[in-house]
C-alpha cells in the first residue's frame, strides 16, 4: 500500500512550485521536523536538528532552511525563538510525499484476524464492527471508529402487525438473527387483510436480500406493484420500506476509545482541543458525513485539521478506510480519529489490513 489514494495535497499554484522545488536537504529537515513532532508533539530547534541529521551541516545552514521551509508555509514558530512544529499544510504534504509505511507484520495480522473471527462467531455484524472499533483504539490510542449502514443484513422475514387503528409494527427479522422494529402510520380505510397481503407481498422478494435492494427492485416495476396491490396496500409496502430505509436511520456509528484522547496531555490548550474533539464526536451527523466521504472509493483517506469542517476548531485527524460485500459493493468505512501527531506510519497500514480483513468476512459471509 501507498499514499496514492489519499487526497491532494491542499495549496495553491505558488505553494505546490515552492513544494515540489525542494531539494533532498530540506526535505530531510523538514521530515526530522514532523517526525519529532509526531513522536513528541514538542517543536525541534536548529541545534537538535543538526545533531540528528544524516548529513552534516551546522545549526546556521539549518536555520536557513528552516526559514525557507517556513516562507512555503511547511513549517511555523509557536513561540518567539522556540524551535519549529509543521503546519496542517505541511502535514499534508509529508503524508502525500514522504510517509514511509510500516507493514502489518504476520503475528499483528494474526491477532486481528482472531479477534475479527471471534467476534462473527457471536453472529452479529455489529458485534464485529464494534469490535474493529475497539481493536483500532487500542492500537492507536486514539478513538476507533466505525460507520455502516442499516441495511446491509439480509433479511429474513418481515412482518406488519397492527398496534391500534392508526398504526403498525414493522418487523424486520435478519438472516443474522438480529430484529428490528419500526413504527408505520395506517392509511385510513385500510382492509383487515391488508398487513398479511403486505407481508406477504415483501416476504415473496426480500430473502436474503436487503431492504435497499427490494426497495430500488419495487421503484423500478411501479407498475406490476400497482397491479397486484390495491392503493391502499401499496401506500403500506411505500412506507414500511421508506420508514425502514429513511435517510435518518441508513447510517450507524460505532465510537470506541475515547478515553484514550485523554492521554498524554501536556498543556491546557491540548485539553481544550480534546473538548472540542468530544464536541465533535458526539454531533454523530457530521462524523457519519466525514466518514461517508471515505467511500469515495478503494484504499486509506486521511483527513487532517482544518480540511474538514469538523475538525477545524479541534485540530485533529480521521484515517479510515472502505469496506466491501461479497459483491464488491461500498458499505461501511472503519477508521482512527486522534490528534495530528498521529503516529500516521503505523495506523495507516492498521485501517488498510482491518478494513481488508472486514471485507473478506463479509465476502465469505462471516458477518
Amino acid at each position: 500500500m501507498n499514499t496514492r489514494d489519499l487526497p491532494p495535497l491542499p495549496a495553491g499554484p505558488g505553494q505546490a512550485r515552492s513544494l515540489a522545488e525542494l531539494n533532498e536537504r530540506s526535505r530531510e529537515i523538514f521530515r526530522q521536523i514532523v517526525e519529532s513532532y509526531l513522536a513528541t508533539g514538542e517543536p525541534v530547534g536548529s541545534r537538535n536538528l543538526a545533531r540528528i541529521l544524516p548529513m552534516t551541516l551546522s545549526p546556521a545552514s539549518v536555520r536557513n532552511v528552516m526559514a525557507d521551509l517556513e516562507q512555503a508555509g511547511l513549517i511555523y514558530a509557536p513561540h518567539t525563538s522556540a524551535g519549529r512544529l509543521p503546519t496542517e499544510t505541511g502535514l499534508r504534504f509529508f503524508v502525500d510525499a514522504l510517509l514511509e509505511l510500516g507493514d502489518v507484520g504476520q503475528e499483528e495480522q494474526g491477532r486481528i484476524e482472531a479477534q475479527m473471527r471471534a467476534a462473527a462467531s457471536r453472529h452479529t455484524f455489529e458485534t464485529a464492527l464494534t469490535e474493529a472499533s475497539v481493536m483500532l483504539s487500542g492500537i492507536s490510542r486514539g478513538a476507533g471508529v466505525v460507520v455502516t449502514t442499516k441495511q446491509n443484513a439480509n433479511l429474513r422475514h418481515v412482518e406488519f402487525v397492527r398496534l391500534d387503528p392508526g398504526r403498525a409494527l414493522v418487523v424486520l427479522v435478519s438472516e443474522d438473527g438480529s430484529v428490528e422494529n419500526r413504527l408505520v402510520d395506517l392509511p385510513p380505510g385500510l382492509p383487515a387483510g391488508a398487513l398479511q397481503e403486505a407481508s406477504n407481498f415483501l416476504n415473496a422478494r426480500i430473502r436474503g436480500r436487503t431492504l435497499g435492494e427490494v426497495r430500488a427492485e419495487i421503484e423500478a416495476s411501479r407498475e406490476a406493484m400497482k397491479r397486484e396491490l390495491d392503493a391502499l396496500t401499496e401506500r403500506l409496502v411505500d412506507a414500511g420500506l421508506a420508514r425502514s430505509v429513511g435517510p435518518s436511520e441508513e447510517r450507524h456509528l460505532i465510537v470506541r476509545g475515547q478515553a484514550n484522547l485523554l492521554e498524554d496531555l501536556r498543556a491546557a490548550e491540548d485539553l481544550e482541543r480534546i473538548r472540542l474533539l468530544f464536541s465533535d464526536l458526539e454531533s454523530q451527523k457530521d462524523v457519519i458525513d466525514l466518514l461517508t466521504r471515505a467511500e469515495g472509493g478503494e484504499g486509506v483517506r486521511i483527513f487532517i485539521g482544518s480540511e474538514n469542517k469538523l475538525f477545524s476548531l479541534s485540530g485533529s485527524s480521521m484515517i479510515a478506510a472502505p469496506f466491501h460485500d461479497g459483491r464488491q459493493k461500498i458499505v461501511g468505512v472503519v477508521g482512527v480519529i486522534g490528534p495530528t501527531r498521529l503516529n500516521y506510519a503505523r495506523i495507516v497500514p492498521m485501517v488498510d489490513f482491518t478494513a481488508r480483513v472486514m471485507s473478506r468476512m463479509l465476502e465469505n459471509g462471516r458477518v
